[in-house]
């Protein structure tokens, strides 16, 4: 997220590039955000001057893509890319273009995404200037892929989630000719990198719609290329559920998992497979299989003695998975909540009276069993069968014997 300071940053960037007789106008994303009273999560420049005239402008810019005639310019502690206007060939990898031409504002335009990203707008004057019928496609709600949908998608498959993405973050539709085209290509995202796959579902999830996204991004059919099967739901209420308030990324991850239909598969195998699709990391991973497997657990919640409800209970991921089982079965979690209120009075987790040191000291030996022991005793204290460090060594002595 930009703040004010950073407009007026880039603005001075696009002024100075205007005063030594170049176009220099804010472009793209900033442009519609702008325009929807959004605060810009960055500022990009569009300019007729190549890169050897901005670094006429700014002697210390830095190229990042200079062939693609991308400088980084720094002023008063923020960064923009500044960019030359341009049109763009093949695009081989589907990722980038196989080479650039310089050329004016409208070329660049027509070269981009969608239309409501195709804007540009004049800091100095405020005027926008609109090659691609973007501003009548913002007001009307619409996101359309500039020119041919399918040529779009083909230059770049992962357009196809970006759409996905506006629609949850800004509550856009779909053109329905871009629409049809990202369904009928959908398959071809299997080819994508994970990595950009799963930045991109990341930022899908934290949009205010994501629910909406994510049953949007099924329905296309690119959650089957993804994950090599369908949803076997259209709605995903467990998602919703979790992050109306913004939700934990790996808790949302668990409720996705859930809704599109894998509630009684192994966690561990859920986890790997949203692991390899997604490029997660250890982290998440290992997140998300200890959150669905909370959540399974809370299923026999009924046939759990005290000391297992109690560890359950106070589980990190287990609000979580009670909100995910509250979304289906409301009445379920209030009763599993009204049973955790009064487990709460004698503590969930309360600290261990005994530790292995003790153990050392009383004299035994560490061995297979000695852990099995301190968990034993700790149940025992979970449950009120102990309740003094004599009590937990006497019980230890009595197992360890065994």
């Amino acid at each position: 997220m930009t703040t004010p300071d950073a407009r007026a940053a880039a603005a001075d960037v696009a002024s100075s590039l205007q005063s030594a007789g170049h176009v220099a106008w804010f472009a793209g994303g900033c442009v519609r955000d702008e325009l929807l009273g959004l605060m810009p999560e960055d500022y990009d420049i569009a300019t007729d001057a190549v890169p050897e005239q901005v670094l006429e402008v700014f002697p210390r810019a830095r190229a990042v893509g200079v062939s693609f005639g991308v400088m980084l310019v720094h002023r008063h502690g923020f960064s923009m890319e500044v960019a030359t206007f341009r049109e763009e060939g093949e695009y081989s990898d589907h990722r980038r273009p196989d080479n650039v031409r310089f050329t004016n504002a409208q070329h660049d335009a027509m070269r981009r995404d969608f239309t409501i990203n195709g804007l540009f707008r004049d800091p100095a004057t405020g005027e926008v200037h609109d090659f691609v019928g973007g501003r009548a496609d913002l007001e009307a709600g619409i996101l359309r892929a500039i020119g041919d949908p399918a040529a779009r998608f083909h230059e770049d498959h992962l357009r196809m989630l970006r759409a996905v993405r506006f629609v949850a973050c800004l509550g856009v539709k779909l053109d329905p000719e871009t629409e049809a085209a990202i369904a009928a290509h959908a398959g071809e995202l299997s080819g994508v990198s994970r990595e950009r796959i799963g930045e991109e579902l990341r930022r899908l999830l934290q949009c205010p719609e994501r629910a909406k996204g994510v049953a949007l991004f099924e329905r296309l059919g690119l959650g089957e290329a993804v994950f090599s099967t369908p949803s076997a739901a259209s709605t995903f209420v467990r998602l919703e559920h979790v992050g109306r308030e913004g939700g934990d990324l790996t808790a949302m991850l668990a409720a996705w998992s859930l809704d599109r239909g894998r509630e009684h598969e192994d966690p561990d195998e859920t986890a790997q497979l949203w692991r390899r699709s997604l490029l997660l990391s250890n982290e998440h991973r290992d997140g998300l299989r200890a959150c669905l497997a909370t959540h399974a657990a809370l299923h026999r919640w009924d046939d759990m003695g005290v000391a297992a409800k109690k560890r359950l209970a106070a589980s990190c991921w287990s609000a979580a998975a009670l909100d995910m089982i509250e979304a289906i079965v409301p009445e379920q979690a209030a009763r599993i909540r009204c049973d955790i209120a009064v487990l709460a009075e004698t503590e969930l987790s309360p600290a261990r009276l005994l530790s292995g040191d003790a153990l050392l000291a009383d004299g035994m030996t560490p061995g297979a069993g000695f852990g099995e022991v301190l968990e034993q005793v700790y149940d025992a204290q979970l449950e009120g069968r102990v309740q003094t460090l004599s009590e937990a060594l006497k019980l230890a002595r009595e197992l360890y014997t065994q």
